[in-house]
């Protein structure tokens, strides 16, 4: 039987796969499947983990299209723009290290994801309203 539960841990491990899977996919370190794309991997492999990869975007770019729609994913987008914003006022870092900012960047991303991926369950429990997918036929 599912868990209708969701709490603060429910919302961390969401982040945490959102962060595997966008680091996963590209980091500026280059121990990810872009970086990979350039050494000599054996290319059944890469093929292989970009489709597991895939899965994985397409399940979390679904769930938050979903769930937070366009307005919503841009807000979030907006929300933690300013939250960089300020840390970048504050002195927190600097855009001139290109690195760094991809890092901010990539964080932001997965943080997007993981409250695209948990917003349905916040919503439920502020309004008591459920989010549902239409199915036709």
């Amino acid at each position: 039987m599912a868990r209708n539960e969701f709490d603060f841990g429910s919302f961390i491990m969401r982040l945490l796969f959102a962060t595997a899977l966008v680091f996963t996919s590209y980091n500026p370190s280059g121990y990810s499947w872009v970086g990979y794309l350039q050494s000599e991997v054996p290319k059944v492999y890469l093929a292989a983990s970009g489709i597991v990869l895939l899965i994985g975007w397409v399940m979390f770019l679904r769930a938050t299209w979903n769930s937070l729609g366009a307005i919503g994913t841009v807000l979030a987008v907006g929300f933690f723009g300013i939250i960089v914003w300020l840390f970048i006022e504050w002195g927190f870092f600097t855009l001139e290290d290109s690195s760094v900012i991809q890092w901010v960047v990539e964080i932001v991303i997965a943080a997007v994801l993981a409250v695209g991926m948990s917003w349905s369950h916040l919503r439920r429990r502020i309004s008591g309203q459920y989010d549902t997918d239409e199915i036709e036929g």
